[in-house]
């Protein structure tokens, strides 16, 4: 091999690695905006007044949006390195609900 063979083949290694830490980046800020989601629920059932119930409320859907920002981030990364089909990421992300319609999902 030549050694312009083996510099095209290290900026092709390169250029796949940074393609999987951006995907694992992308993936760590939706699990990071997912707990937080997950945290504002639990502490909104816990809540003991209505005003405290109505301030989780606002943070929890505001923490919702970022995490549904988040999740779209993820996914048109995985688009750009070529992953077509979002089932795994419909799995291991589940869009939290609002929350007159929460479920018993469990945090990630």
């Amino acid at each position: 091999m030549t050694p312009r063979g083996q510099g095209l083949r290290r900026v092709e290694a390169e250029i796949v690695a940074e393609k999987a830490a951006t995907l694992g980046r992308a993936g760590e800020r939706l699990e990071r905006a997912l707990l937080e989601v997950h945290a504002l629920a639990a502490r909104h059932a816990a809540a003991g007044s209505d005003a405290e119930r109505a301030q989780l409320a606002a943070a929890y859907e505001a923490a919702r949006a970022r995490a549904a920002a988040a999740r779209l981030t993820l996914v048109i990364q995985r688009e750009a390195v070529g992953l077509r089909h979002h089932r795994d990421v419909d799995r291991q992300f589940p869009e939290p609900p609002p929350l007159g319609r929460r479920g018993p999902a469990a945090p990630p």
